[in-house]
């Protein structure tokens, strides 16, 4: 938890060192997030059977880092915990996928 909260107070430094708050409204950074996972889908694009070995490795974590540090300045934007958020969302995506039901197959909840 420590170390979650030292990467947004980092985050914010890079940022305001920068004067580049004023960029960064919810509606930018859900945009940013957006670029940012094209940018990941596209170091898969075109390849056949992928697997560990067919990625680089550098640019995923680059692409990664960029998408994740979007998102966490916008869970601070609007003051939000990114960990209780997402064990909302698990727990939430428990009940509409039981193991009984959803194990093993790729359905959606409605159609479980």
């Amino acid at each position: 938890m420590k170390e979650y909260k030292e990467v947004i107070r980092q985050l914010i430094k890079f940022r305001d060192e920068r004067d580049w708050e004023q960029f960064h409204d919810s509606k930018n950074l859900a945009l940013a997030i957006s670029i940012e996972a094209a940018e990941l889908n596209e170091l898969f694009l075109w390849k056949k059977d992928i697997n560990s070995e067919d990625v680089n490795l550098d640019k995923l974590k680059e692409e990664l880092a960029d998408i994740l540090s979007f998102s966490f300045l916008l869970a601070e934007k609007h003051n939000l915990d990114i960990f209780e958020i997402i064990l909302e969302k698990i727990k939430r995506n428990a009940e509409k996928y039981p193991v009984d039901k959803a194990k093993g197959t790729a359905k959606k909840y409605d159609e479980l």
